[in-house]
């Protein structure tokens, strides 16, 4: 995040609150904040998860300044981690019908499933997560070599 020019304050930019329904997290784009919520995650795991999810937003919305509220393809392109569940996650934050979400989705689906930032890798293991990170924190020191 701050090789994006954006600082994270962990008093300031994650909150845990009490949410409607069966959400379970989210970001907060006037104030930058990631929202977890509270009575929805009952397991470590799932915590991660969502910390994981919306910190992506939150990188999204550093880099690319992604226009969240006026534009579909910006959100749909944030939430393609997997097809499906970036039109759940949609439909779930926006008034749009299924195929306003499916067609947002399938045009920005190629170009964001390839975007890797700020991990390189889509990490399927601890193991996975553990190299993404240490690449990450390497990366400079690689492309200085370049």
């Amino acid at each position: 995040m701050k090789q994006s020019g954006c600082t994270v304050f962990n008093d300031r930019h994650f909150s845990c609150e009490n949410c409607d329904g069966c959400v379970s997290g989210g970001f907060d784009s006037a104030t930058s904040q990631i929202v977890l919520c509270q009575n929805n995650i009952r397991q470590q795991s799932h915590m991660n998860r969502v910390v994981t999810h919306e910190l992506i937003h939150a990188f999204d919305h550093c880099r690319a300044h992604v226009d969240w509220f006026k534009n579909v393809k910006h959100l749909a392109c944030s939430e393609t981690c997997v097809r499906d569940r970036a039109i759940r996650s949609i439909l779930a934050v926006r008034k749009v019908s299924k195929e306003t979400a499916e067609k947002a989705v399938d045009e920005v689906f190629d170009a964001c499933f390839n975007d890797l930032e700020p991990f390189g890798r889509i990490p399927h293991s601890k193991t996975d997560a553990k190299r993404a990170y240490r690449d990450f924190q390497n990366r400079d020191r690689y492309n200085a070599n370049l």
